[in-house]
């Protein structure tokens, strides 16, 4: 059998989901921890933010990366 046209891109869709399914998750547990760890110690918030906001940039840029190599 061969190969269409559309196989890549299906592919290349799927590479893309997958990579924002991750960083959605990644983002979301940062997000939650963080939580978790203001309310134990609310006076260390300014701290756990900043490591938050570093961190989910950080999941971001990979995600980003990863739907340019898969989209390529």
């Amino acid at each position: 059998m061969e190969p269409t046209v559309t196989e890549p891109i299906s592919f290349a869709a799927i590479g893309a989901g997958l990579a924002v399914i991750g960083a959605g998750l990644g983002i979301g547990r940062i997000g939650g921890s963080a939580m978790d760890a203001i309310a134990r110690q609310p006076e260390a918030y300014s701290k756990i933010q900043l490591a938050m906001i570093i961190a989910a940039a950080l999941i971001e840029g990979a995600a980003l990366f990863a739907i340019v190599v898969a989209l390529i």
